[in-house]
């Protein structure tokens, strides 16, 4: 920070969205690539409470899981042990049963063979053809018919999931990163929640994140909060403690102040605090478009509006690998081709190497991206990039 107003300024931007009822609390955090240069909150840890929200508060951060788990991936290709361009069922058999679903008769899916055999690179770019209830008719249809419980069960029957294209030809964001655990598991010969402390989170020094509550963290931990008549309260939700699966695609929880260690490492290419946890020649492919001619759907709509809104990137956006990409600089904000990516309960970050910063904001709140949270998240960027 170049001032002592510079940060009063985005202090501001937190406590106006709090004040207004955009969120029902909220922190963020900032690094270059000497240290971190922001972090503040503002609003309760929980609603109704007195215990401030902070930087060390523990978080659902839900599909911000996804780009550790594609990490460990990575590290599997660098040490020899996994080959993007496999097919998935090399790796997992079973992954050969799944189908593509092509519509219906009555009430009942009607299922096809896929056109190719999904790749795990397919699984890492979001175009195996899986996809999540919230953001598809089809497969809350499905899961009703099946009876089958949504990806947040914990369940291992999620993985019967069909596919809603066939591989490759189109961008459909899902549970591929749940399926690349799998494959992680059998490359690594060891499960996913190790794999990740192993070669992750244990050489950054990221002792507040993993993927069940440790007992400690009951006292810093943020409720799941949605809007009640008289403003925001306590869900009740959360995630399955005992699961059957380490959940690639969101199990992790983590604080602003661990997870921009793991940001810091991507900024640093691969490197962080004199620990390197993926060469440099394989964030720079990760950080590039990596679904060629396809596209990231400018709009998505809703197909459970208890869980999100729509969501409108707007067009220009890629993927890479694990990572949304914006093709343009954005006014004031990250420069072309940064990283970033969400989880579903209202976190954020991105990692702009262009300008050598990293950032995040944090809540836990549902629905997913409500206009009023997108406008205090631009409006954090830009008072961060302000102040540089």
């Amino acid at each position: 920070m170049s001032s002592s107003t510079d940060r009063s300024a985005i202090d501001q931007v937190l406590q106006a969205a709090v004040d207004a009822g955009a969120v029902p609390s909220v922190a963020a955090i900032a690094a270059d690539r000497n240290g971190v240069i922001y972090e503040g909150a503002a609003g309760p840890r929980a609603a109704g409470s007195d215990d401030p929200l902070t930087v060390d508060t523990h978080f659902r951060i839900m599909s911000m899981t996804k780009m550790v788990a594609t990490t460990a991936a990575l590290q599997q290709v660098e040490k020899g042990a996994l080959d993007l361009d496999a097919p998935i069922a090399d790796y997992c058999p079973e992954f050969a049963d799944v189908q593509v679903l092509d519509g219906w008769d009555g009430d009942t899916p009607r299922l096809r063979a896929p056109k190719s055999q999904a790749t795990v690179k397919q699984l890492v770019t979001h175009t195996s053809g899986l996809g999540y209830w919230f953001w598809s008719e089809d497969l809350v249809r499905w899961e009703a018919a099946t009876s089958t419980p949504n990806v947040l069960s914990g369940a291992n029957v999620i993985f019967t999931a069909p596919l809603l294209a066939d591989p490759g030809t189109s961008y459909v964001y899902g549970i591929n990163t749940d399926w690349l655990g799998k494959v992680v598991e059998a490359a690594a010969g060891t499960t996913l929640d190790v794999a990740i402390k192993d070669g992750i989170t244990g050489p950054l020094g990221m002792t507040e994140t993993a993927f069940q509550l440790n007992e400690g963290w009951k006292d810093s931990l943020t409720p799941v909060h949605i809007k009640g008549e008289d403003g925001w309260v306590d869900s009740g939700i959360e995630l399955n403690q005992t699961p059957e699966y380490f959940a690639g695609g969101h199990g992790l929880y983590s604080t602003p102040r661990d997870y921009i260690k793991f940001q810091q490492a991507l900024l640093g290419g691969g490197e962080f605090g004199g620990v390197r946890i993926l060469q440099q020649a394989t964030v720079d492919q990760a950080f590039t478009n990596q679904i060629g001619d396809l596209d990231f759907p400018p709009a998505i709509p809703t197909a459970d509006p208890t869980a999100t809104h729509e969501f409108n990137a707007g067009p220009g956006y890629k993927w890479g690998l694990g990572l949304l990409l914006n093709t343009q600089d954005v006014p004031g904000m990250r420069r072309a081709y940064s990283g970033a990516w969400a989880g579903l309960a209202n976190t954020h970050f991105w990692v702009d190497p262009t300008t050598g910063v990293c950032g995040s904001i944090y809540s836990n709140f549902l629905p997913f991206v409500p206009p009023e949270a997108l406008e205090l998240y631009a409006n954090y960027e830009k008072a961060l990039y302000a102040s540089l």
